[in-house]
């Protein structure tokens, strides 16, 4: 949390290296979480793109008042409704649709099996309401907590609670034990 004030800091004063840090440090992130969301990774990196881009565009009036992470995943989320608004996606996702992510795994059979993992996991979270799939992405990828997720979602915090614990559920009925925990 200091250095992201510290690299707020910086960036306020024009500094590249403290944009390239903050994009470095928390890309990964950002990019599991809108993929998450999108079901797509080139729609991921467009969203992940456009927060940075309109983060920079801010940077001279932003003020960090709490976790830099849980603000760019706010954003991300936002984004994601967004595109995904504009788009009036209301079909089913099927395994062709979704693009493997990279891997940074050596030997070919754990590339494999994360593979195989990631894409279960990926098509599971795709037969989640997207309010359920959007608790339980920023819950468990943004490190998000419940109040936070509840105000992103205008809502109260028991039910953003709820639809984290209705999702997981549905996940793990959906996986029957094929992901191991």
């Amino acid at each position: 949390m200091l250095e992201d004030k510290l690299l707020i800091w910086k960036l306020k004063r024009g500094s590249r290296d403290a944009l390239q840090r903050i994009y470095e440090k928390y890309r990964d992130d950002m990019l599991r979480i809108a993929a998450g969301l999108l079901n797509q990774t080139s729609s991921a990196e467009d969203a992940v793109h456009d927060v940075f881009t309109a983060f920079v565009c801010s940077a001279g009036s932003f003020e960090l008042t709490g976790s830099l992470k849980g603000y760019l995943a706010t954003c991300v989320a936002n984004r994601a409704r967004n595109m995904l608004r504009s788009q009036n996606r209301q079909r089913t996702v099927t395994l062709g649709d979704i693009e493997p992510a990279g891997s940074n795994f050596k030997r070919p059979d754990q590339w494999i099996i994360y593979d195989e993992q990631f894409s279960l996991l990926s098509n599971a979270l795709a037969e989640l309401p997207y309010e359920q799939k959007e608790a339980v992405i920023l819950h468990i990828q943004g490190n998000m907590k419940f109040r936070d997720i509840a105000r992103l979602q205008e809502t109260s915090i028991k039910t953003a609670q709820s639809r984290y614990r209705y999702g997981i559920t549905k996940l793990r009925s959906i996986l029957d034990g094929e992901v191991p925990k």
